[in-house]
């Protein structure tokens, strides 16, 4: 079983938005009055939790006894992500989060799906808004099962992101297998030919990063346009690269189904940030890098349609060629090798990858490396 999220746009008439916004403010300040007893007692075990504040929360704040239980929930799950991230030490304090307009947690028990309409629990009783569902969102619904789900409020338009479950699809058990090589100049490459320039993302990352410098001295300096400003264009470099690496990661996963690929291959570039030595600039563009962003969103869109997905060692793969294993020469995008062989040398990288790849796998897996042409297609 597989988890989806299908964020869905909610259409509501301003006094359901009124209630919605109640809804949200009490919610975060039930999360706020949680905090203290979470840092004090050193506690995100919901069940403990539960049994520490929820008469508390009864008391003190408006909300249900089901939204009480979501408010635990939910900051428990913040905590828990903390203490992942390794926010939490065991020789130091706990860090006081505070929830300012929380996303507010829902389970079955507070909404109710029927059709296209969307039953939801306020504090002044249920309501029922229309869900504008698009194509992605009715396949989701049709073919999973719906589960949690959070309120979310984006520049006042209110999204409801709900879980799915879905069924895992019939693995891929035999065919070829496939290279993926991801970079900054190209961001990434297939051993089938396919090449994803980067060139124009950079050139936009580059500006936005200049802007953004600017506005902020702006700032220290007092104006107050210039805050405004930063507030605006917050976050716009971030979504930029998501939506493109959602339009490649759907790319590849489609060129890996064109070539009945079995198998994706990926580089594993775990610390690769802390192994490569270079000066400030390069470091910078290497930080804004959202490689790791773009190799999970393969990783997912893969597993949907079957195909399984696997990290090797990138080493050497951009120095040795994929023709006779030998050491070439790289000049910019051009690999070359004594043994005549020329190609892309991202191209040249992932048929490595899909060589080193294909030897990893257990017997059972009928694998071939694919034979890729010497000229390579670009997308820009």
């Amino acid at each position: 079983m597989s988890l989806r999220t299908a964020s869905i746009k909610l259409e509501i008439t301003p006094d359901q938005g009124k209630r919605l916004a109640d809804l949200q403010a009490a919610f975060s300040k039930a999360c706020n009055l949680l905090v203290p007893y979470v840092c004090g007692h050193r506690v995100w075990n919901r069940v403990a939790l539960h049994n520490l504040t929820y008469d508390l929360l009864r008391r003190q704040t408006p909300l249900g006894s089901q939204m009480c239980c979501n408010t635990i929930w939910s900051v428990c799950q913040a905590y828990r992500s903390q203490k992942k991230r390794g926010r939490i030490r065991k020789d130091g304090p706990v860090p006081r989060l505070h929830f300012d307009r929380a996303s507010v947690h829902f389970d079955k028990r507070t909404y109710t799906l029927a059709g296209e309409t969307l039953s939801l629990y306020t504090l002044q009783g249920r309501i029922r808004v229309r869900m504008r569902l698009g194509e992605h969102q009715r396949r989701l619904l049709d073919q999973g099962t719906p589960k949690e789900a959070e309120l979310v409020c984006r520049k006042g338009q209110w999204y409801f992101n709900l879980v799915v479950e879905l069924e895992d699809p019939d693995p891929v058990t035999a065919g070829p297998v496939m290279g993926v090589d991801v970079g900054e100049n190209n961001l990434a490459a297939t051993s089938t030919g396919k090449v994803f320039g980067g060139g124009r993302l950079r050139h936009r990352q580059d500006q936005h990063l200049t802007l953004i410098r600017r506005l902020q001295k702006a700032k220290s300096n007092g104006s107050r346009s210039a805050a405004q400003r930063l507030r605006q264009v917050s976050g716009k470099a971030g979504r930029r690269n998501s939506c493109v690496n959602h339009q490649i990661s759907k790319a590849i996963v489609a060129e890996a189904q064109r070539t009945q690929t079995a198998v994706i291959v990926l580089e594993d570039l775990t610390h690769i940030r802390d192994r490569i030595k270079a000066g400030k600039r390069v470091r910078a563009r290497l930080h804004r890098w959202p490689f790791r962003q773009l190799q999970k969103q393969i990783e997912y869109k893969a597993a949907d349609v079957g195909i399984r997905v696997i990290y090797v060692d990138p080493a050497h793969t951009s120095q040795t060629c994929s023709e006779c294993g030998c050491l070439g020469r790289r000049v910019k995008h051009l690999f070359e090798c004594e043994c005549g062989f020329r190609a892309h040398a991202d191209c040249n990288a992932a048929r490595n990858l899909a060589r080193i790849g294909g030897s990893t796998l257990p017997p059972r897996a009928a694998v071939n490396t694919p034979n890729v042409p010497m000229g390579s297609h670009t997308i820009h």
